[in-house]
C-alpha cells in the first residue's frame, strides 16, 4: 500500500482568506500561508530581510495555529512515507509532499516553531542537491565566505563579535551551504544565535572552513582530509532517518572537503585573529 497523504484532510481545517509571506533563504523561496493576520505580520517582521513576494515559491505551506501546542525543547523527528515527509516535535506537526512541493503545518503561535520547520525543510532541500546546513558562524570578507564551526563554546559567537567592519556576518549560528557549478556558496540566514540578530541576506563563494579551538595565540593548522570530513559531518544539521538522503549528505561532505580549504583555527579572543582570515 502506498503512502497515505494527510494534506487533503488537513486543508479542510484551514478556513477563511489565506494570507502569506514568501521567505527566501539561500535562493529558495518558501510561501507560508495562514488565515491569521497577526501571525502573518509577525512572520513579515521576523523575516523582513528575507522576503521576496515577487518570486514564484519553490514550495508552500499552509499554517494552522493551535494554542494547545506547547513550546518544546525536544529534538525534532523527520520521517518519510513514500514521497511525503512528516516533521514533528511537541509544538508542531507538519507534512510536506516532495512531489507537489506543498505541505501543511499545525503549530503553536510562536516564531520558534516556524524557525525550526524552515530549518528542517531547507535541510531536506539542500540534501537533495548536494548542500547542507552547518552548525557554524559565517561571514563574507573581500568577496569570499568563511565558515567557523565547532561545538558549543568553541568560539562561534566570539569570532562573530570580533569581525572587522569590512566583514558581513551571514550568521553566528547556522550556516547555509549550497553546491554551485564548480564550488560551494554560503548564504545569509535569518536564524539568530547568541548575538540575537539575523544575518545579512547575501552570498559568496566559499573561501575556507575553519574548525575553531581557543588557545593562547592565533594560528591556522592543517587537517587531514578524512579528519575534516568526520568533523564536518559531526556539525551538519540533519534530522531525517532516510538512508538515501543520509548517503547524499555523506557524499556531499567528502566532495566539500575536496574542493574547499578546511583547517583548524586556534585563536585568542582578540580581533587580530581576523588578519589570518582573508
Amino acid at each position: 500500500m502506498g503512502a497515505v497523504p494527510l494534506f487533503a484532510t488537513h486543508r479542510a481545517a484551514i478556513t477563511g482568506p489565506a494570507r502569506g509571506v514568501t521567505v527566501e533563504i539561500g535562493g529558495i523561496p518558501i510561501l507560508l500561508q495562514s488565515n491569521d493576520a497577526a501571525f502573518c505580520r509577525m512572520l513579515g517582521q521576523r523575516y523582513a530581510g528575507f522576503l521576496n513576494p515577487a518570486t514564484e515559491p519553490a514550495c508552500s505551506f499552509e499554517i494552522d495555529l493551535r494554542s494547545s501546542a506547547t513550546p518544546s525543547d525536544e529534538d525534532a523527528r523527520v520521517s518519510r512515507r513514500g514521497h511525503f515527509w512528516v516533521l514533528e516535535r511537541g509544538d508542531f506537526l507538519a507534512e510536506w509532499d516532495s512531489r507537489s512541493r506543498r505541505g501543511w503545518i499545525r503549530q503553536s503561535p510562536n516564531p520558534y516553531s516556524i524557525d525550526t520547520l524552515l530549518r528542517l525543510v531547507h535541510s531536506l532541500l539542500l540534501a537533495e542537491e548536494g548542500g547542507f546546513l552547518l552548525h557554524a558562524a559565517s561571514a563574507v570578507r573581500r568577496g569570499r565566505a568563511f565558515l567557523f564551526s565547532g561545538i558549543s563554546g568553541a568560539g562561534k559567537t566570539t569570532i562573530s563579535r570580533l569581525a572587522p567592519s569590512d566583514a558581513n556576518l551571514l550568521t553566528d549560528e547556522i550556516s547555509y551551504v549550497r553546491r554551485a557549478a564548480r564550488d560551494y556558496r554560503a548564504f545569509g540566514t535569518p536564524f539568530a544565535g547568541e548575538l540575537a540578530r539575523p544575518g545579512e541576506n547575501l552570498s559568496a563563494p566559499l573561501g575556507a572552513l575553519y574548525f575553531l579551538e581557543k588557545g593562547p595565540v592565533n594560528r591556522i593548522e592543517p587537517m587531514a582530509r578524512m579528519a575534516t570530513a568526520r568533523a564536518l559531518l559531526r556539525n551538519v544539521l540533519f534530522f531525517a532517518h532516510d538512508r538515501e538522503l543520509v548517503q547524499r549528505v555523506f557524499d556531499s561532505a567528502l566532495d566539500f572537503v575536496s574542493r574547499v580549504e578546511v583547517a583548524r583555527l586556534i585563536f585568542a579572543p582578540d580581533q587580530r585573529v581576523w588578519t589570518l582570515i582573508q
